[in-house]
């Protein structure tokens, strides 16, 4: 029987299953659970860049493009090819301060995390200690916690997010909202720009919107990023370290932090010596992007594209550190993002079957995980041209937990793709779920980011991880379904992100089924997607 269940279950009448099937083909749920069960499993070893099991699921994704039918690249296969480095730290790493005569040397992954981006086997650094603030740059709000002082041979201290609201100024730096200017990459990439010898961020909760055991994982892996100039040492802070080696340098940390909020903010020379020997195993390796491609049926449009996205990839194994007390080593990343992965393959699948006006183009970057990569070098090199592409349609951590009345577009409203989205809610009988301030920088944490910042509208369509705050009105038992939401932020970058035979994927499919009737209907819209006023991130001419 091929009438969705989604709809079904939701309640809908018939005329909108019309409205809904004549937009874009029908899911249903059996093919994505056998995608996102079997790319889940052990087998697959966590799907880790630079590791076997990711090879596996490339190896699979591409054999399911050519079984579905979609059609190779220009050269002929699936592969996109990117060039990685990575780096593993060494045991015999640390890093020492010195101030007032006090030697303080952290605990490598409870109480500092850090590594190398400089492509450098070993290093030995011996650097000033300054702290700047949030350390941004930013013209628009009129903010330059730099102020033009030379960072160049300074290990740079600073805190993550971005500067708070005012009452005079509710809404610098989009009020409550993160900005990219407080994320961990922009952070990195300024402390290059600024020439320091590193940066270590002061990790708080809040202010990261996740625990310190994220960048603890994170950093106990092996890390990995783009070829090209990196910070010789980079890392986090864990609040109570940097609290007490702000002290032992005779300032006080709160103090420090209440003067960064002002424009007036100058850099402050914490009088303390840096001492870091990083010693690190380098390799370059080559990785793949996966994408094929349904070509449009437009004569005139076929020219242009949409892109569907997933990443593949997740944190894979670590033999030598021991996660949980059955001892388990694989980060198998059911929800984060086998379900994306999945979904992708789900939809193409009935995609090839009845093509746009516009092409098609669906892309399952690499190393997602470690801060975008793969969706990076596609930007940089991608299958169709940027110019000719109305939009970047992503799915990353997906609903499990049951059918909702309402799917979350947060990011959409920067374009017009919030009011394709609105038709197509309603066409669904299904509404937009409300507006809520962007507290954990979502909008600049999945792949299709990079499309933004390239120029192209783009947004993440829902996601588990970062919408589990039960805002979503769902068809059964609410309370329960958005508490199991919520729950899984505990597994969020753990071992247990496993997957479960009994989990409810209605939901799943609804939000695969929103994001290809999306698809369908900016691919057959008689103009290309555009940004909102003083919303683009990129200046890519169309």
């Amino acid at each position: 029987m091929r009438l969705p269940v989604l709809a079904i279950a939701a309640g809908l009448g018939l005329a909108s299953l019309h409205a809904a099937a004549q937009q874009a083909p029908v899911l249903t749920e059996a093919p994505l659970r056998a995608h996102l069960s079997f790319l889940a499993d052990d087998l697959f070893e966590g799907r880790g860049t630079g590791q076997r099991g990711g090879d596996l699921a490339v190896r699979y994704l591409e054999t399911q493009a050519a079984v579905i039918g979609l059609k190779p690249l220009a050269g002929g296969g699936y592969r996109m090819p990117v060039k990685i480095e990575g780096t593993k730290l060494l045991d015999r790493s640390f890093v020492r301060f010195d101030a007032n005569g006090k030697s303080i040397t952290p605990k490598n992954g409870s109480e500092i995390v850090f590594g190398t981006a400089a492509g450098k086997a070993d290093l030995t650094i011996d650097a000033p200690l300054v702290f700047v603030g949030y350390g941004a740059i930013a013209p628009e709000e009129k903010w330059d916690d730099y102020k033009g002082v030379d960072m160049k041979g300074k290990l740079l201290v600073m805190m993550v997010n971005d500067p708070q609201p005012t009452a005079e100024e509710p809404n610098r730096f989009a009020g409550k909202a993160y900005t990219y200017y407080g994320r961990w990459l922009y952070k990195f990439e300024e402390a290059v720009r600024q020439g320091a010898a590193g940066v270590l961020l002061i990790h708080t909760t809040p202010s990261a919107s996740y625990p310190w055991s994220v960048p603890a994982n994170g950093f106990s892996h092996e890390r990995f990023r783009l070829a090209g100039a990196g910070n010789p040492v980079e890392g986090w802070l864990q609040e109570d370290t940097a609290r007490a080696l702000f002290k032992a340098a005779g300032f006080d940390l709160d103090a420090l932090r209440a003067q960064a909020e002002t424009r007036a903010f100058r850099p402050v020379d914490l009088k303390t010596s840096v001492h870091a020997e990083v010693h690190s195993a380098i390799r370059q390796i080559e990785q793949f992007n996966v994408a094929g491609i349904v070509p449009g049926s437009d004569a005139k449009l076929k020219a242009q594209a949409v892109v569907y996205s997933a990443h593949w990839d997740h944190l894979g194994m670590d033999e030598g550190v021991r996660r949980d007390d059955r001892g388990d080593h694989t980060w198998n990343g059911a929800i984060d993002n086998a379900s994306g992965a999945a979904a992708l393959l789900a939809m193409a699948a009935e995609a090839v079957k009845h093509p746009a006006k516009r092409t098609q183009v669906f892309l399952w970057p690499a190393a997602e995980e470690q801060g975008l990569l793969g969706s990076a070098a596609y930007v940089q090199n991608p299958a169709w041209p940027l110019a000719q592409t109305t939009a970047d349609l992503n799915l990353d951590s997906m609903n499990f937990v049951g059918l909702t009345r309402d799917i979350g577009v947060a990011g959409a409203e920067r374009s017009s793709l919030y009011e394709a989205a609105q038709g197509v809610a309603r066409k669904m009988g299904l509404k937009l779920a409300p507006a809520i301030p962007d507290l954990s920088g979502a909008y600049f944490r999945a792949d299709h980011f990079n499309f933004a910042k390239a120029g192209v509208p783009a947004f993440n369509v829902g996601s588990a991880v970062f919408s589990g705050d039960g805002h979503f009105e769902f068809v059964k038992d609410p309370a329960a379904s958005a508490a199991r939401l919520v729950a899984f932020k505990k597994d969020y970058h753990q071992v247990t992100d496993e997957y479960h035979a009994d989990w409810d994927l209605s939901g799943m499919v609804q939000q695969a089924q929103f994001t290809l009737n999306l698809g369908y209907a900016v691919g057959n819209a008689p103009a290309m997607q555009s940004w909102k006023a003083g919303d683009a991130f990129g200046k890519v001419k169309r």
